[in-house]
């Protein structure tokens, strides 16, 4: 409270954002707020300006009815933009954000639509955005500000999203590239890029990431660890980027003797080109808006109060972007900076009583940034890294320089001699912040588990505020604020480890098949007698080896890879060096050869999945429905998945269907293989792609959906309705979480993780 009674329009800021995220998401309720609001700041500038609490809640209520009336203005357009969704859709636009890769393989993109159709009719539009997700191959010159055509399927976004449309292309055509600044800075992107690509690994592909803000090369290992170790903020351009480029054009203003005027004229130009070289992501945007309210501020001979200007930068994006409310990017920006400003200092001075000044501002950076997005990260992943202070200590201090001589890299790219000079020596730095992250995610104990939900936010919250008080304060209050971050610690962790283990307590022993919560992706344990087999292994290995070590898994005599995308092997690491045999699909790839061979030397046997294989496990037998050997028409990827069938005494016959879509599915049924099951893992996690008929050949009683938060609306209303149909009990591992399937004589007990404990099964 203090801090707003100090910067009166962080209040109001706070007021914009809680408004806008109740607006976005009731946007039928956007219009007569913004009657009710421009009415009150009406009567409000006759009745309270001279007051000045009477001028900040006018303030207040015109920015709130500046957000009602655009919110309310955008809505007849995205309600008829949702009208013209079905069937196959063709939309003509703008590519509005850097293309990034998608959690399934693909790519997806912001698209800026000026013109849809469909079977019906033809409809122009202006001001309204879909999300795109299309398959890795499209055209190379797609990029920010380039002009292309998609076609494809589609599904409204979820209520409260900036984008109007989800859409599933299937064809992405480049109508026109980049032009003007968009292309010029594509080029330079790209051409950095390749420069980088040359440099060895990790330091070169994490090193566009560092300068600006481009992701495209860094490994999906590397990736995970800078998440782990609390440094994948150093990839997303931010307010230190922008900082730099800002003072540096205003220092080479102030060298060549220009007016104050002048010199935050160049260094508002040179954060406009940086703005447009690294894209305008929502931390970019905020930190922009930010750094031109200082330099206002400065134009106008008026001190730049930090947290004035990020209010009046908040407020203003707001004013433009109401759906901004919403990205956890943004707000995980506005709220380092505002930790940054507001409890940094703070504990620089209390860690100084302690350490020399120097070392305690190095460390008040990194733990108050900590202390301040630990909660909203809870959202992404329910744990907290342990080493991510350290890690920022030690990889911190390379940052800039990785940055600053990267971006000339950058920007020297048409001049290549210099540019890879430059290149070269912001390798050295990249690779040393490369290299702390992998070697920091290998330390044990590096995750700690963290409740989930409004109790782990409201626990992570009050450990922090603990911590600041316990380095920052002094007297009794430092001793009881220490005690309080021992016993929320404790606390908290106990919590994450051990009330999932105690769910188990009301779970069935004897269970067969379990479907383990990793997220979008597969891992199916089959449990007969002692053996076990597991059936994919997730996106990634911490969730996998979680499951695994509640249910007490610590060997596989099987392990089936239906086929090589990230969600259905990421997590091998997990079980490398604890399997006797791999039953996998077409290796088709060099990538999926190498994890084979890496399976092999720790010990594995290899068997290559083909139509008719069989085996035995524990006394279950089982064979491989598809695929076929050297099929032309199906010869990798999601239609060349594993389908295995398994004949377990205890629940039956169960069919795993991996990512087969459903043209693949009727040439499954074709092969004559196909009878009914009682229990069947849903194919795609849950995709719309499905073929009814083979789901009414097989019959089951229980459908399992392996599926976490996704893109794609997974799973889609269309399979839940057949599935429906057929008088199959629906199981789905999102919002359910483990998933236990047990004999219970003729009925199959279904356990879920989420619900009130045992409930009927299926009989």
């Amino acid at each position: 409270m203090t801090a707003l009674r100090r910067a009166p329009l962080a209040a109001i800021a706070l007021v914009a954002w809680l408004g806008a995220l109740v607006l976005i998401h009731a946007p039928e309720a956007a219009g007569p707020t913004a009657v009710v609001g421009w009415v009150g700041v009406a009567i409000g500038c006759v009745t309270a300006a001279a007051a000045r609490r009477g001028v900040l809640v006018v303030l207040a209520m015109a920015a709130l009815a500046v957000l009602a009336t655009h919110v309310a203005g955008a809505q007849p357009a995205r309600v008829d933009l949702q009208s013209v969704v079905s069937g196959s859709i063709t939309l003509t636009g703008t590519v509005a954000t850097k293309v990034e890769r998608s959690g399934g393989g693909g790519v997806r993109f912001g698209l800026d639509v000026a013109q849809i159709r469909n079977a019906d009719h033809v409809t122009t539009t202006a001001g309204t955005t879909v999300r795109v997700i299309a398959d890795a191959d499209i055209p190379a010159p797609v990029d920010l500000g380039a002009q292309v055509t998609v076609t494809g399927g589609a599904r409204p976004a979820e209520t409260g999203e900036a984008a109007v449309l989800v859409v599933f292309a299937h064809e992405v055509v480049l109508e026109r590239p980049p032009a003007g600044p968009w292309a010029a800075a594509a080029a330079l992107r790209n051409g950095f890029i390749d420069t980088a690509a040359g440099l060895p690994d990790p330091g070169g592909g994490l090193l566009p990431g560092l300068a600006v803000g481009d992701t495209r090369a860094v490994s999906e290992q590397l990736d995970a660890a800078m998440k782990q170790t609390s440094l994948s903020h150093l990839t997303a351009v931010s307010g230190a980027n922008c900082a730099i480029v800002t003072g540096l054009g205003f220092a080479a203003a102030a060298m060549c003797g220009a007016r104050r005027v002048v010199r935050v004229a160049i260094a508002a130009a040179a954060l406009t080109g940086f703005v447009l070289l690294v894209t305008p992501e929502p931390s970019v945007v905020r930190a922009a808006t930010m750094a031109i309210a200082v330099l206002v501020a400065l134009a106008l001979g008026r001190p730049a109060a930090g947290l004035s200007a990020l209010a009046v930068a908040v407020c203003v994006i707001l004013a433009f972007d109401p759906w901004m409310a919403r990205s956890l990017g943004f707000a995980l920006s506005a709220v380092a900076t505002a930790s940054l400003l507001l409890v940094a200092p703070g504990l620089a001075r209390g860690l100084s009583r302690i350490m020399p000044r120097a070392v305690a501002v190095a460390v008040s950076v990194p733990v108050a940034a900590q202390v301040a997005c630990g909660p909203l990260l809870l959202l992404v992943e329910p744990t907290v890294p342990v080493y991510g202070v350290v890690a920022n200590m030690v990889a911190g201090p390379a940052a800039p320089a990785a940055t600053v001589i990267g971006l000339a890299a950058c920007i020297a790219a048409p001049v290549p001699l210099i540019a890879d000079g430059l290149a070269g020596l912001a390798w050295l730095p990249s690779s040393w912040i490369a290299h702390t992250a992998l070697v920091m995610a290998e330390w044990p104990g590096g995750s700690a588990p963290w409740p989930e939900g409004v109790l782990g936010i409201v626990t992570l919250t009050a450990l922090g505020a603990a911590v600041v008080v316990s380095l920052a304060g002094r007297g009794k209050r430092r001793v009881i604020a220490g005690a309080l971050v021992v016993a929320t610690a404790l606390g908290a962790v106990g919590t994450g480890v051990l009330v999932p283990r105690l769910a188990l307590l009301g779970a069935p022993p004897a269970w067969t098949v379990a479907a383990c919560e990793v997220g979008q992706g597969d891992a199916v344990l089959v449990r007969t007698g002692d053996a076990v087999a597991l059936i994919d292994t997730g996106p990634d290995p911490a969730p996998l080896a979680s499951c695994l070590g509640r249910l007490g898994i610590t060997r596989l005599d099987l392990l089936v890879l239906t086929h090589f995308d990230a969600d259905h092997v990421g997590g091998i690491d997990a079980v490398r060096g604890s399997v006797d045999t791999v039953l996998h699909g077409p290796a088709a790839v060099a990538e999926d050869r190498a994890l084979l061979a890496s399976l092999a030397q720790a010990g594995a046997e290899l068997q290559e999945a083909r139509l008719g294989r069989t085996g035995v496990l524990g006394s279950a037998p089982w064979r491989v429905l598809w695929p076929r050997a050297a099929d032309p028409v199906f010869g990798e990827g999601n239609d060349a998945s594993v389908v295995l069938h398994v004949a377990t005494a205890e629940v039956g016959d169960l069919v795993l269907l991996g990512d087969l879509s459903a043209r693949a599915q009727r040439a499954l049924a074709a092969t004559g293989g196909v009878s009914a099951a009682e229990i069947v893992k849903v194919a795609h996690h849950g995709s719309g792609d499905q073929d009814p008929a083979l789901y009414a050949t097989l019959s089951p009683r229980v459908a399992l959906v392996t599926v976490g938060e996704n893109d794609y609306g997974h799973p889609r209303q269309e399979i839940l309705e057949v599935l429906e149909g057929v008088g199959a009990a629906v199981a789905r591992t999102d919002t359910q979480g483990l998933i236990l399937l047990a004999g219970s004589g003729d009925r199959i007990e279904i356990w879920r993780e989420r619900s009130a404990g045992r409930v009927p099964g299926a009989g």
